[in-house]
């Protein structure tokens, strides 16, 4: 009996050290986090497990194991759910059933995971989809897109931007019952770093007559340049989302070679030639001070030519808006930007910012300085209802 006491209490204890951790003071419901990464640490350790034993890819692992939150596409007392495909995409579009009188507005969603996880139908985008749609009546289109380690850079882009060149036909737009006038599309991470690319790649396209009136970006990856931020300085470890893990995502956006990877690790995957860039993405300029501060900029770090002539993919601006120039972003629609504060992305989102403001552009910025990455669409999450309850507002005002 004592022997089963001692072995329940040292698993008990052993059980609490790997679940605690410990968080800044002004975060919000510390323990239910804390259970969160936990489980999204033992999810990465199974898949470096599998990977290392030759099982199957990282990336593979964790994306079957996320597929367990998939829910099917049931309508409700207040939305008709569909499935269908817009260009060969698979899209879900989400109606309400309540009559209007009026054409409504039309909000294209894409979904985070890395370029390499997630899908529409997860738990929390669909409800997100739901939310959205019964809050504003509007409809909304939650679109997918092929995803790493399978699929490579462009193929993500060309996807959404398919899907999204589709959803803005004229022919479409009536179907469906959306005022050309009030389009708008959003996504988080990985997702917002879509919306991004493909809303500067729509403003040179000359066959699409109908442009997008808002963009709302939840906290997005926007560049693979320079990952020695402050925000990624200070979240290194922080949790859902610690540096190594970004890094990986956008090397495998890019190549299933850990050799970029590895590159991006040590600072070294930019060459001379494009030492240009770093411009686009000078946080000693760029950031507001209270980002600046206790931290140093040294000038970038430049390796050889090698793996940037292999995999040019983090280079392109299709891939890292943020690279994008003044011309090209002064043209872009009114955006919405959530950044958190515990958030390696917190930069991308921030630098962003600064830019399309001094492009002229007409910004809301939203800083969470409570929020951390993986928070808006995480049900059940007292900062999620905030982060979701502002953006509705936002969006029902200004699309």
């Amino acid at each position: 009996m004592r022997r089963k006491t001692c072995l329940v209490l040292t698993v008990g204890v052993l059980l609490a050290y790997y679940v605690y951790t410990p968080f800044p003071d002004n975060i919000e419901e510390p323990w239910r986090l804390g259970y969160l990464d936990a489980l999204m640490r033992t999810v990465r350790n199974l898949a470096t497990l599998a990977e290392v034993l030759g099982i199957s890819h990282f990336m593979s692992t964790i994306h079957f194991l996320s597929s367990f939150e998939e829910v099917s596409p049931a309508s409700d007392e207040n939305i008709t759910v569909t499935e269908t495909a817009f260009n060969n995409i698979p899209v879900r579009i989400y109606v309400p059933k309540r009559k209007s009188e009026t054409l409504r507005r039309g909000l294209f969603y894409i979904h985070g995971g890395g370029w390499c996880l997630g899908s529409n139908a997860m738990f929390g985008y669909d409800l997100l989809s739901r939310w959205t749609a019964d809050s504003l009546d509007a409809v909304v289109i939650s679109t997918n897109y092929r995803l790493a380690p399978k699929y490579h850079f462009p193929v993500q882009f060309e996807d959404v931007y398919n899907s999204l060149r589709w959803f803005l036909r004229k022919d479409v737009l009536e179907k469906y019952g959306v005022d050309p006038e009030r389009t708008g599309i959003s996504g988080d991470s990985a997702g917002g770093n879509l919306a991004a690319a493909v809303t500067q790649q729509l403003l040179n396209d000359p066959d699409v007559k109908i442009k997008l009136k808002i963009q709302a970006l939840i906290y997005p990856a926007l560049q693979a340049l320079d990952m020695d931020l402050p925000s990624y300085r200070e979240n290194a470890h922080s949790p859902v989302l610690p540096k190594s893990f970004m890094v990986r995502f956008w090397s495998e956006y890019i190549t299933t070679d850990r050799a970029l990877e590895e590159a991006m690790l040590a600072k070294q995957h930019v060459p001379v030639e494009s030492s240009h860039l770093f411009k686009f993405v000078n946080w000693s300029s760029l950031l507001p001070e209270k980002f600046k501060k206790g931290h140093t900029y040294y000038s970038p770090t430049l390796g050889g030519s090698e793996l940037a002539k292999k995999y040019p993919g983090f280079l392109d601006v299709r891939a890292a808006p943020l690279l994008a120039e003044d011309s090209m972003l002064h043209g872009l629609p009114m955006t919405y930007v959530i950044t958190c504060q515990y958030d390696v992305l917190r930069d991308d989102g921030l630098m962003y910012v600064s830019r399309l403001r001094n492009a002229g552009v007409q910004v809301t910025h939203n800083h969470v300085e409570d929020g951390f990455h993986g928070a808006f669409s995480i049900p059940l999450l007292k900062v999620g209802h905030r982060l979701k309850n502002h953006y509705i507002s936002w969006l029902n005002k200004n699309l």
